[in-house]
């Protein structure tokens, strides 16, 4: 395994740039996910890692050597890629067996007929045979080296294509959304493999994905990426509960975290739709801001409750299962605000209900108007309470 340093990338496309001075570590057997919306360059820094791609500035360092001008074959880096990329006339044994044959073997050996009879080529194809065996059955699918990519399912090809990846040992795995052709039950149990491949190989993988779940659930750090820049780079805990940016706070979550427009008042504190929140921060005067709730920190108002107060009316409720979604329609705000509940608070609101709903001054995120994040102050903090079936609409 090796580490992996982006120092300064930059990378345009004729006069579209696509990255922008992107720094990064990435340690030794580490896993990191690169994710984002589309077109944020986050599969630019993939095949610039590979070496199918050039940039324009910066350096690229794997185990502690330049690579700038490392072919793709020299960086020992394997890459999995989104199509899988089988060869359809090939049986999954070939498929998973064409990387060892291209370095253990040599062009006479490589040849259909004669090349079976060149001295060496028998014992160096039997060693590349148990190579194959053996990590095809590490990933269950020893019994399907005689068929062809045609004959398998998609989460088959899948693991073909890692086995293909893992044949060789590589420093590293790159991972370009290996999991987007995967129906969604599929992507469920493939996420789980791929992290147990990851702790059993302790290789570096560096893993490309627009579905935060993936992101959020595979990896030991996680990279926000918008438009060809570093968002913010920490564990996904992190990420969750301290967005240090607007953008990442509403693109990791869902539902969507939900977002308030704010004023700050002369003595630091808030002004959201016209009431005054308990919260302060050190920003001018005046200064437009957008507060931030997370669904789940949201809890049906009851009497008593000494903590900010939404109230609104009740525009959709979706049942879930585990889980129920109340989306209230709040004056002044462009979006519905929605809360996370159990389903049996849930199953007491019908649309059309006037309701309200508290979350604590601790849990109010507040963001600037360039949409970074502002250290924000709670001026009284209550205790969260448990979600109560008696809740009361207002």
């Amino acid at each position: 395994m090796a580490g992996i340093s982006l120092r300064g990338i930059a990378k345009s496309f004729r006069d579209t740039p696509v990255l922008q001075g992107v720094s990064l570590d990435i340690a030794a057997g580490e896993f990191l996910t690169l994710v984002g919306p589309s077109g944020c360059g986050k599969t630019t820094i993939l095949r610039i890692l590979a070496g199918l791609e050039t940039q324009d500035a910066g350096d690229v360092v794997i185990g502690g050597t330049l690579v700038d001008d490392l072919p793709p074959k020299a960086r020992d880096i394997a890459m999995v890629f989104q199509s899988y990329a089988l060869y359809p006339y090939m049986t999954v044994a070939e498929n998973i067996g064409l990387p060892l044959e291209m370095r253990r073997l040599s062009a006479a050996q490589r040849l259909p007929l004669v090349g079976r009879i060149m001295p060496g080529a028998a014992t160096t194809r039997a060693g590349i045979a148990a190579d194959v065996t053996a990590v095809a059955e590490g990933l269950g699918i020893g019994h399907l080296l005689a068929r062809r990519p045609a004959q398998l399912s998609g989460g088959q090809r899948q693991r073909v294509a890692l086995a293909r990846a893992m044949v060789r040992r590589p420093k590293a795995f790159l991972m370009d959304e290996p999991l987007s052709n995967l129906d969604a039950k599929m992507r469920v149990q493939a996420r789980t493999e791929i992290s147990e491949l990851h702790r059993s190989l302790g290789t570096t993988f560096v893993y490309v994905t627009h579905d935060q779940a993936e992101a959020m659930t595979m990896s030991d750090r996680v990279a926000v990426m918008m438009g060809g820049r570093l968002m913010q780079v920490a564990s996904p805990q992190v990420i969750y509960d301290d967005p240090q940016d607007l953008a990442v706070a509403t693109f990791i979550g869902t539902p969507e975290i939900n977002t308030l427009p704010a004023r700050i008042e002369a003595d630091g504190g808030l002004s959201v739709l016209g009431a005054r929140w308990p919260v302060a921060v050190t920003t001018p005067a005046g200064a437009q801001a957008t507060v931030a709730v997370r669904p789940e920190v949201l809890l049906p108002a009851g009497r008593g409750e000494a903590a900010i107060r939404i109230a609104g009316t009740v525009r959709h409720v979706e049942m879930l299962g585990a889980e129920t979604l109340v989306h209230l329609r709040v004056a002044g705000a462009e979006k519905p605000v929605v809360a996370r509940v159990e389903p049996a608070v849930g199953a007491r609101f019908r649309p059309g209900d006037e309701a309200a709903f508290t979350v604590a001054p601790g849990r109010v995120m507040v963001f600037a108007a360039d949409g970074r994040r502002l250290k924000a102050q709670a001026l009284t903090e209550t205790p969260l309470q448990p979600q109560r079936i008696e809740a009361l609409h207002v």
